[in-house]
C-alpha cells in the first residue's frame, strides 16, 4: 500500500501541549505503516507565518494545523490572535484543515470562532486526553468535523438561542458581561445608544425579565447558556 505523507503545523506558545500533539501523530504512525507525518511547530503569529509562506512559495500543501487561540501577537500589530492567524491560513491555504484548540469555553467566544474560522476540528484543552487527540486528528483527516464534548455541548445551546438572538444581541451581552460601560457600546457594536437600549429592553423580554438591573440580565444570559 501505498505511504500517506501529511505536513502537520502545531503553533502552540506552550512546549507540554505542542508535545501532547506530536505524540498523538507519532502514535497514529505506529498503528498505520501506511501513513507518515511530517511536523513543523511554531509559537506565535511571526513564526507561523514564515512556515506559511515557505508552503506557499513552494507550492507545497499543508495538511492539518493545530492552532492555540491564545498567542502572542504579530510584531507589525496585524494579527492580535490565534483567530486572526487562523484567518490567515484559510486565506494562504485555504485547502489546510484547521484544528482550533482552546482554554475559550463561553458560548460567545465558541460561537465566533466556528462563524468566523468554520475549523474542522475545535477542541476545549480542557476535555483533552491522549486518545481525543488521536481521535480528533484521525476524524479532521478523514471525515471532518470534528468537536470536543464542551464544544458539542455549547452547540447544543444555541440550536435554540440562535433563534431568538442575532450576533449584535450576542456582542452587547458579551460585552457587558466582559464590564465594558454602555456608553462605550456604540463604537464598539456599531449601533446608536437608543438602538441598543431597544435591543436589551427586547432582551429583557425574551428572558422574562421586569428588572431594568443589566447584572441580572447577564447572569440570566449564562444561566441560559448565551454567553
Amino acid at each position: 500500500m501505498q505511504l500517506k505523507k501529511y505536513n502537520a503545523l502545531l503553533i502552540d506558545d506552550h512546549p507540554l501541549i505542542a508535545e501532547a500533539y506530536k505524540s498523538a501523530f507519532k502514535f497514529i504512525e505506529t498503528k498505520n505503516e501506511n501513513i507518515s507525518f511530517h511536523i513543523l511547530t511554531a509559537t506565535d503569529c511571526d513564526s507561523a507565518c514564515e512556515i506559511l509562506k515557505e508552503y506557499v512559495a513552494k507550492n507545497d500543501h499543508l495538511d492539518i494545523v493545530f492552532l492555540d487561540m491564545r498567542l502572542p501577537p504579530s510584531k507589525d500589530g496585524t494579527l492580535l490572535s490565534g483567530e486572526d492567524l487562523g484567518l490567515k491560513i484559510n486565506e494562504m491555504l485555504p485547502e489546510t484543515k484547521i484544528i482550533v484548540s482552546t482554554t475559550f469555553n463561553d458560548n460567545y467566544r465558541v460561537h465566533s470562532i466556528l462563524k468566523n474560522l468554520n475549523p474542522e476540528g475545535f477542541l476545549v484543552k480542557n476535555d483533552l486526553t491522549p486518545a481525543e487527540l488521536v481521535q480528533a486528528i484521525q476524524e479532521v483527516l478523514e471525515d471532518p468535523p470534528y468537536y470536543s464534548k464542551t464544544v458539542m455541548k455549547l452547540l447544543r445551546n444555541q440550536i435554540s438561542s440562535d433563534l431568538l438572538l442575532d450576533d449584535i444581541d450576542r456582542k452587547i451581552l458579551y460585552e457587558i458581561s466582559i464590564g465594558t460601560k454602555t456608553k462605550d457600546l456604540p463604537e464598539i457594536v456599531h449601533l446608536s445608544m437608543p438602538a441598543i437600549e431597544k435591543r436589551k429592553r427586547q432582551l429583557r423580554k425574551i428572558f422574562a425579565l421586569n428588572s431594568t438591573d443589566d447584572r441580572e440580565l447577564i447572569l440570566t444570559a449564562k444561566d441560559k447558556g448565551f454567553i
